[in-house]
């Protein structure tokens, strides 16, 4: 009789580096609503639920999980404006053919709709790159910006940057919004 030999299959609980990357990306964009639930939840007397969803440990205070509620809200705010400069640059890169119909006489790579479509996508890719990567480090600051909440060592170059992160998250929009008039 053959000796029975034993394959062991890749585990399916540990989940793979993409569906990570993928989960880390969604949780940088879900960091606003999270944050305002958590906010509104605290300050509605729900402490409970707001260290629920903030993964607090039980015993955390009051006072600092609406501080870290707030923070998260704060990094909810740039996650959503760097996700939104993704989906534009998506919308006008890879898909500049189908959201600006032409013609195509003043555009970038014009006057053709292929150099106008080629010109566009070349300079969104590093902008979407750019995008992802920044939603990446964000999630991942967040994790240490509210590591007191577990109980954990918060880094002391971490709360500096969440604040100026926000700053110039908001010195962005401010540019953005008057460059459209």
């Amino acid at each position: 009789m053959n000796a029975s030999r034993t394959t062991t299959a890749p585990s399916s609980s540990a989940p793979s580096a993409s569906r990570r990357f993928g989960r880390r990306l969604g949780g940088a964009v879900a960091l606003f609503p999270l944050g305002l639930f958590a906010l509104l939840a605290g300050l509605g007397g729900q402490s409970g639920s707001a260290r629920r969803v903030l993964r607090a440990d039980p015993g955390t205070s009051s006072p600092r999980v609406l501080t870290q509620a707030l923070l998260t809200v704060l990094l909810g705010v740039l996650a959503l404006i760097l996700a939104g400069i993704l989906a534009l640059g998506i919308a006008r890169g890879l898909f500049y053919g189908f959201v600006d119909s032409g013609p195509y006489d003043d555009s970038w790579g014009g006057p053709s709709r292929t150099g106008a479509w080629l010109a566009h996508f070349g300079v969104s890719v590093p902008i979407c790159g750019a995008a992802v990567g920044l939603l990446y480090g964000l999630a991942a600051l967040h994790r240490r910006m509210t590591a007191p909440l577990r109980g954990e060592h918060r880094p002391a170059w971490v709360l500096p940057t969440v604040l100026l992160s926000c700053a110039a998250a908001a010195l962005f929009l401010v540019a953005f919004v008057h460059q459209l008039d």
